[in-house]
């Protein structure tokens, strides 16, 4: 069978369906024994659809597949967005981030330690460093790393509540506020005063984090900053709105901390 669909117009087309009869994309990771990524990246159109796939969803969500594939089908329209027939529970972020103040704590420290040290390193690039290392992980394990929420200001994703988290860091001295002036600019930088945990930092934590830091660590404020404005989780987010962590699953090259090629059909 060989559809002349597109895979966007295919994963438009699951996506509608998929909406009107009131599943998640983790009803339909489930049904195909599939990661809900793979799902995010099939509707996005970045992942072609086996005919068994598309077959399995035909059966369960009860349409005709035939009817489904025809590329001028009026019940298939590209351009329609279901907004009245999603149920209010698919309107929900499916999984809600929360602050773990510890985690933040420790993972503060030991990106001070790896790179706090270099001249560029200063409150905003530290701010980056720690967006791609959160939406990074969640991208691969689909699980909140720190807990953060990110807003979408005018110079990128900045945190919410780091403030108060290093005001207590600075109070307890684990680490030094240091202000400074580099290259004509004003600079806030921290230096630690205390080593990390690392028994309270998993491998993969750990990894997502030096991955992180020896991508970006040498950047200036400017280049990371203009860098994270042409991430999807920033792009596709309004201004002042909180920025969705499900939306690292739209991630392409050379963004994607993921590797979705093994999904892809030749």
């Amino acid at each position: 069978m060989q559809p002349e669909l597109t895979p966007k117009q295919i994963g438009k087309r699951i996506q509608r369906w998929r909406k009107l009869k009131g599943y998640s994309q983790e009803d339909i990771a489930r049904l195909l024994g599939l990661p809900r990524s793979s799902v995010t990246q099939m509707e996005s159109g970045n992942r072609q659809v086996t005919v068994n796939e598309l077959i399995t969803i035909s059966e369960n969500l009860h349409f005709s597949l035939d009817e489904f594939l025809l590329k001028d089908n009026p019940a298939n329209p590209e351009t329609e967005e279901i907004h009245q027939d999603v149920p209010p529970k698919q309107k929900q972020r499916i999984s809600l981030p929360k602050l773990k103040p510890e985690k933040v704590k420790n993972i503060v420290l030991y990106l001070l330690e790896r790179c706090g040290g270099k001249p560029n390193v200063g409150e905003t690039v530290l701010y980056k460093l720690l967006y791609f290392i959160d939406f990074n992980y969640y991208e691969l394990y689909e699980e909140h790393l720190s807990g953060i929420e990110y807003r979408k200001l005018p110079y990128g994703p900045v945190p919410k509540k780091l403030d108060s988290i290093i005001s207590q860091m600075i109070g307890k001295g684990a680490i030094q506020q240091i202000k400074a002036i580099y290259h004509t600019y004003p600079q806030t930088r921290y230096i630690p005063m205390e080593k990390a945990d690392l028994t309270r930092m998993t491998a993969a934590e750990k990894e997502v984090i030096d991955r992180v830091a020896d991508q970006f660590s040498d950047w200036s404020a400017a280049a990371i900053s203009e860098y994270s404005h042409k991430d999807i989780p920033w792009i596709a987010t309004e201004d002042g709105d909180v920025i969705d962590y499900e939306l690292a699953f739209y991630r392409e090259s050379p963004f994607s901390a993921r590797t979705y090629a093994e999904d892809y059909e030749s």
